[in-house]
């Protein structure tokens, strides 16, 4: 899984500048005075001019991830690689390590390391390359790309470019860089982190509390 910065748009002095045009202002430095007003908005969840900053990124990662991903829709643009004229082999998202159902009455989540990961991965990597190997004989078969892909397992991976604000990808990373989150998808959302940190570091860390 990977989250590659492609192009961004704006920085702290962006969100500054829009939400001083209301006074018929704008700086061309920062400072303090600026930070401030930065922690102000965000506490008061005046969101508009932070939404002026704009990423775009292309990721990668499997599909049961992207698709968590991708219940986040407001202030998203997306474009996602299609398998209906895809024919190279996919690649596959291999974990670390199984781990094992949460305790109790909870749903959803995970707990520690299986005591059998091992053995789950063995059977994983194996039931994984067989129906890699379908799909490629189907594709050497002439079998058609948008039929040959329903064999694919949920840890293949997919890859989407996908344009937002700060705030959008603060609001998504919030939610999925919890605790409770997948593992796998707050692995995901850290990696967005630490690129909206550097993008814009103040803003980004008055609008995130993770």
């Amino acid at each position: 899984m990977k989250a590659e910065l492609i192009d961004s748009m704006g920085s702290d002095l962006t969100v500054v500048n829009a939400a001083r045009v209301s006074f018929a202002k704008m700086k061309e430095v920062m400072d303090l005075k600026d930070e401030r007003l930065i922690k102000y908005l965000a506490k008061h969840k005046h969101w508009t001019p932070f939404s002026h900053v704009m990423l775009q990124f292309r990721i990668t990662a499997p599909i049961f991830v992207a698709r968590q991903w991708y219940r986040h829709t407001v202030g998203f643009a997306r474009n996602e690689e299609s398998r209906r004229y895809i024919r190279d082999e996919p690649s596959v998202f291999y974990p670390d390590a199984w781990r094992s159902a949460p305790e109790g009455s909870i749903k959803q989540g995970s707990g520690e390391q299986h005591e059998s990961s091992h053995a789950w991965k063995v059977q994983y990597n194996f039931y994984t390359n067989q129906c890699l190997r379908l799909y490629n004989n189907m594709i050497r078969e002439n079998v058609a790309p948008e039929q040959a892909r329903m064999v694919l397992p949920q840890g293949v991976q997919t890859s989407w470019v996908e344009t937002a604000s700060l705030y959008a990808y603060a609001r998504l990373c919030n939610e999925r860089m919890q605790e409770d989150a997948q593992k796998e998808i707050r692995d995901l959302a850290k990696e967005v982190h630490e690129v909206c940190t550097q993008i814009a570091p103040v803003s980004w860390e008055a609008l995130t509390n993770v």
